[in-house]
């Protein structure tokens, strides 16, 4: 099913075996990689690099950084900028992840899968 495209209304017996088999081929992957998944660290920064942000593979915040000017800053200013830190951070280390799984399952897209899943639930609601 990985790559195609199918009317949620119209789904087989041969779709949901092949759900299956994918989500079971996952969960074997996420038992062996979870120690590389915990090595994980994702990394951001704002643009001037005055704000600097890391977090772990669930996105939990490990570390913020403040350059000296960015005391210069007003607070809302300052809240802004250490958004856009975590929020790259968290960007990073969702691609590393899904850099992990390609390399473990070359023919399962990790973002494929999870706007197809998207879409069925789009289209259920």
């Amino acid at each position: 099913m990985y790559g195609q495209q199918f009317d949620p209304a119209d789904i087989t017996d041969q779709h949901i075996d092949e759900l299956a088999r994918q989500g079971e081929r996952v969960l074997a992957w996420l038992e062996t990689a979870q120690a590389d998944l915990d090595q994980i660290v994702g990394a951001g920064e704002t643009a001037a690099g005055q704000v600097k942000a890391t977090v772990d593979v669930n996105g939990r915040v490990l570390e913020v950084t403040y350059g000296p000017r960015v005391m210069r800053l007003g607070s809302h200013e300052l809240a802004e900028q250490t958004l856009v830190a975590v929020r790259a951070a968290c960007a990073d280390a969702q691609r590393q992840t899904h850099d992990l799984m390609r390399e473990a399952m070359p023919d399962f897209d990790p973002v494929e899968a999870n706007e197809q899943f998207q879409r069925l639930l789009a289209d259920w609601s």
